[in-house]
């Protein structure tokens, strides 16, 4: 059972600041616990970016990717998925960077593709992206997931919630 959507800042960033050379217990612990268990949901475009992520952390996520994508047409509600996906682009249409010059220091579609997946199942993003501090014409995950109703958790927040300790 889906427990936890995963932006790949949600991975990547933890596994850069805490390789899996040195943290060799909690990458483990985290292969099985969390991607062989199939509590972690992502987009198609989210596992997209994933599976470039190196190591035998990024090799749990391809030998996984069917426990991990939750594809359109497939038996869960994708028709609400998308309706989410479309009302966040219209809200959020002057903030998401393909649509105001590419800009990366604001959220992307992918972003949004995460956030609205987690609206959808009701469940919390992990991403270890921080809000914008100031008022400007960019969002981060953590902004539009506040704005959405939606929970955000960074990674070391997630392995408390999972009672993970390594």
């Amino acid at each position: 059972m889906k427990r936890y959507c995963f932006d790949t800042s949600g991975i990547s960033n933890p596994l850069e600041a805490m390789p899996e050379d040195i943290h060799q217990s909690m990458w483990g612990g985290f292969k099985t616990k969390c991607l062989e268990s199939a509590i972690i949901a992502v987009t198609q475009e989210i596992y997209a970016e994933m599976e470039h992520i190196p190591g035998t952390v990024g090799q749990c996520i391809r030998d996984n990717k069917a426990n991990l994508i939750m594809e359109v047409g497939e038996d869960w509600d994708w028709g609400t998925y998308i309706d989410h996906c479309n009302k966040m682009e219209d809200e959020h249409h002057d903030f998401i960077s393909e649509f105001i010059g590419g800009t990366k220091k604001t959220v992307g579609l992918t972003d949004i593709s995460i956030i609205a997946l987690a609206k959808t199942l009701n469940l919390p993003v992990v991403s270890m992206e921080s809000p914008v501090t100031s008022e400007s014409k960019k969002l981060h995950i953590p902004d539009v997931c506040k704005l959405q109703s939606v929970e955000h958790l960074t990674f070391s927040e997630f392995l408390r919630k999972e009672q993970l300790k390594f």
